[in-house]
């Protein structure tokens, strides 16, 4: 193999710059050219590859986003997008792909692999929802993230005598919600898996406020089955509640931000993983941290469900929130 490239597609999430980076100077130590292509499939199907060097990756370890930048593309789901994508790789002669990205990402990624053509997947998600992989790109810095926020919120929320009503991201999946809610001491968590009634926020904060908490925190994931600005709208008309209502929405700024120091060792051991596996003959396969260990896991596996969060987490929220 003497040629490969490289591409991150769908949500950006934190070092994904250091899994190109230890892609890019894995492939030189085996003397292979590495190509980047940007704008993720859309740049996959245009020709829009540039060649990498080591000094092109230099100096972008510690920062967020992606230099290659991301789109969404719903051209390379039909046949004819994906044969676009196979000339474009064909005439650049590129031997072998590494895709860094979600689900929708690497399900276009085994779509390549079906077509015949070398893939490796590389887990990168803020939303912790890729099935077979402990742990994604971008997961904990995010996390980092929101418990700042939560921390920073408290501290208002206890000076005012409120309850603070905080969306995270999560449009599919309550990781980042629920992990939110047990490590940033939340009164009660409402997440896409599991369907809270209002009546039950409801219940959780005047209980706070009967017991003499000075404030309330409630985590909503983005996807769950009602908004949170519905939710406000609700408490609101309660006034046996106690606590002033004020709700603040995470956003985009999850996405942002200098990897922590987890994830910028887990994008480097999978970037390294993701050229052994080329270089191993390996293809439709994905790098999956199970445990302490990077496997290969079959691409087929990884977009069959989305990552179940286990039971425990749920239980573990519960009781420690009283």
């Amino acid at each position: 193999m003497k040629r490969i490239a490289v591409m991150t597609s769908g949500g950006d999430s934190p070092g994904m710059n250091a899994a190109i980076r230890a892609v890019v100077r894995t492939s030189m130590e085996h003397g292979i050219e590495v190509y980047g292509i940007r704008q993720a499939y859309l740049g996959l199907m245009s020709g829009d590859f540039n060649q990498l060097s080591s000094l092109e990756v230099s100096g972008i370890l510690q920062r967020g986003g992606t230099i290659l930048q991301t789109a969404r593309n719903e051209e390379f789901k039909t046949p004819a997008g994906q044969m676009r994508a196979l000339r474009r790789l064909n005439e650049h002669r590129i031997e072998g792909l590494v895709v860094i990205g979600g689900n929708g990402s690497l399900t276009g990624a085994l779509a390549l692999h079906k077509h015949g053509f070398p893939v490796i997947g590389i887990p990168g998600s803020i939303d912790n929802d890729i099935n077979g992989t402990d742990m994604s790109i971008g997961v904990d810095t995010a996390l980092n993230t929101i418990l700042d926020a939560l921390d920073r919120l408290r501290d208002t929320a206890t000076s005012h005598q409120r309850a603070f009503l905080i969306e995270v991201m999560g449009r599919n999946c309550g990781y980042l919600a629920l992990m939110g809610a047990i490590l940033g001491g939340a009164e009660i968590v409402i997440t896409p898996e599991r369907e809270v009634p209002m009546e039950e926020v409801e219940r959780a904060l005047e209980d706070a406020y009967v017991r003499g908490k000075s404030h309330a925190i409630a985590v909503i994931a983005e996807g769950a089955h009602y908004s949170v600005t519905a939710l406000a709208d609700y408490l609101k008309k309660n006034p046996k509640i106690g606590f002033e209502i004020r709700l603040t929405i995470l956003g985009h700024i999850q996405r942002g931000g200098s990897p922590s120091a987890f994830d910028r060792l887990l994008a480097t051991r999978m970037g390294v993983h993701a050229i052994r596996f080329l270089k191993d003959g390996l293809s439709g396969v994905m790098t999956a941290l199970q445990g302490r260990q990077i496997v290969p896991l079959p691409l087929e596996e990884a977009v069959s469900q989305l990552r179940p969060i286990s039971d425990g987490y749920f239980e573990m929220a519960r009781y420690l929130a009283r």
